[in-house]
């Protein structure tokens, strides 16, 4: 049987009604149209694991199809599955019994959840962002390029992270604004202790990787909307692997814009209401605000230096 929802959270700009307590101070501010999270057995899945099975990707550890109905179903096989209400307003996910709630949540509440926030108008870009004297400072970059890593460097100076990894962004009249996150960042554990030494504590992603998910306290974490101030691209690793050297670029508006487009989040979803809106999201950060290219060698001292 299904767990109920009874926790009710506000993230990334829009209301989650959890059936467990997420790492982050619940609301009592509640959006009309709520998310909300639903644990259910294996058997639950069973049609829709049969439907996935007969796609090509059925073999590769992770999958994520369009189901004949509208829904999305997502496995990493051996850890997880979900499955993406046709309106995202539920997401319903069956998870092996060794799988810890960091784990989980960092999976949920990432990827899973956003196909739920493109439901309701909000892009994501794959971005690491801390608050920076009144303003937040994005890092956007592939996975493994250092985003949460150079946020570390930030957070060790006392910069607090506003969110890892996913990073939504909406714009009005007045401006771009940043809705932060879960209050967690996610680090390998010899930069953790470098940057958060005591409490550098934290939960294995998943069996295949060393990195940690680590829970931020009030004092590391800022939990409320803010304003954007820029936005840098990190460069790939080896661009500067043996370079003594910062470089920062800015970018033009159509450099600046495919660099957008290169780190959008959740590739999956191509439907022309969403890139539309995508477009004129991107055209707007573009417009407002700095994007520039950064380089620097990834070791401790170039890390200091760059921040």
């Amino acid at each position: 049987m299904a767990l109920a929802a009874s926790y009710t959270y506000r993230l990334y700009g829009i209301s989650i009604k959890s059936p467990w307590p997420l790492p982050c101070a619940e609301s009592a501010d509640a959006t009309p149209d709520p998310v909300e999270l639903v644990e259910a057995p294996a058997a639950f899945f069973g049609a829709a694991a049969y439907e996935a099975s007969r796609h090509p990707n059925a073999g590769q550890w992770f999958q994520q199809v369009r189901l004949r109905d509208g829904s999305v179903y997502l496995r990493w096989s051996g850890l997880f599955e979900f499955l993406v209400s046709v309106d995202a307003t539920h997401l319903t996910v069956c998870r092996n019994d060794n799988i810890s709630d960091e784990a989980l949540f960092t999976y949920l509440l990432g990827h899973v959840l956003s196909f739920a926030l493109m439901e309701r108008g909000l892009d994501p870009l794959h971005a690491t962002a801390v608050m920076v004297n009144g303003g937040v400072v994005g890092f956007l970059g592939n996975s493994g390029y250092g985003k949460s890593t150079l946020a570390g460097a930030f957070l060790q100076a006392g910069y607090p992270i506003v969110t890892d990894d996913l990073l939504v962004i909406s714009g009005n009249e007045t401006g771009l604004s940043v809705h932060p996150g879960i209050p967690r960042i996610k680090l390998f554990p010899e930069i953790a202790s470098i940057v958060l030494r005591s409490q550098a504590a934290g939960t294995p992603m998943n069996p295949l990787t060393r990195k940690l998910v680590i829970p931020l306290d009030r004092s590391h974490a800022h939990q409320e909307v803010a304003r954007l101030k820029a936005l840098y691209v990190l460069a790939h690793p080896s661009v500067s692997k043996h370079s003594t050297r910062v470089v920062v670029r800015r970018l033009s508006q159509r450099l600046g814009m495919l660099a957008l487009l290169k780190n959008t989040f959740n590739r999956f979803v191509v439907e022309p209401p969403r890139l539309h809106r995508q477009f004129d999201l991107n055209g707007q950060i573009v417009s407002t605000v700095p994007i520039k290219m950064l380089s620097y060698a990834r070791n401790l001292t170039s890390m200091a230096a760059a921040r």
